[in-house]
């Protein structure tokens, strides 16, 4: 080898090269992008029965061939309350809408923080009690709250937020529902 620097030098330009050409390559490729979408996007949404305040059941089942909102919250979740206001606009202008439906399970809360928060913010939506969050917190796969998912008149979950909603989003994601129909 009569110039081994030379060698060296192409042998450090080299590598350099590669991890250039990989990190373009994997540049705008989020590794939190499957933190924001949920794995049952496209399928069949788990069916639920849950209690309403007033006693009476609501089934998903009971709510085919509606485009259905679900929201989870908590009474004591700062990012739930910051979404209210988006929740409850949307709620006004579309509550004699007989094509959708929309439903807030609170993830983990006692059953009197719930009625007290449902009571003071005024939810006039359904609002049912998944006591321990047993059961459709369990079967949705929820990983945080707010946390919202998008049901098609089929069944299908054709959108889903983890965070709080925009009104944009709620419109974008109901629109995508109704497509689905």
């Amino acid at each position: 080898m009569k110039h081994p620097l030379r060698w060296v030098a192409l042998a450090v330009g080299a590598v350099v090269a590669i991890f250039a050409v990989i990190l373009a390559v994997n540049v705008g490729t989020d590794p939190r992008a499957d933190l924001n979408t949920s794995r049952l996007l496209g399928k069949s949404a788990p069916d639920f029965s849950l209690a309403r305040f007033d006693g009476t059941k609501v089934r998903l089942a009971d709510l085919a061939g509606k485009t259905v909102i679900v929201n989870f919250w908590n009474s004591w979740c700062r990012p739930c309350r910051e979404e209210l206001p988006v929740l409850q606009q949307w709620y006004r202008e579309h509550r004699t809408d007989d094509s959708v439906v929309m439903l807030g399970i609170p993830r983990d809360d006692s059953s009197r923080a719930i009625r007290d928060a449902a009571r003071a913010d005024q939810m006039e939506w359904a609002v049912a009690n998944d006591q321990g969050a047993k059961s459709a917190t369990l079967a949705y796969a929820t990983r945080g709250q707010p946390e919202s998912f998008v049901i098609s008149p089929r069944g299908r979950i054709v959108g889903s937020v983890l965070g709080p909603l925009t009104p944009g989003t709620m419109d974008q994601m109901v629109q995508a529902g109704q497509q689905n129909a």
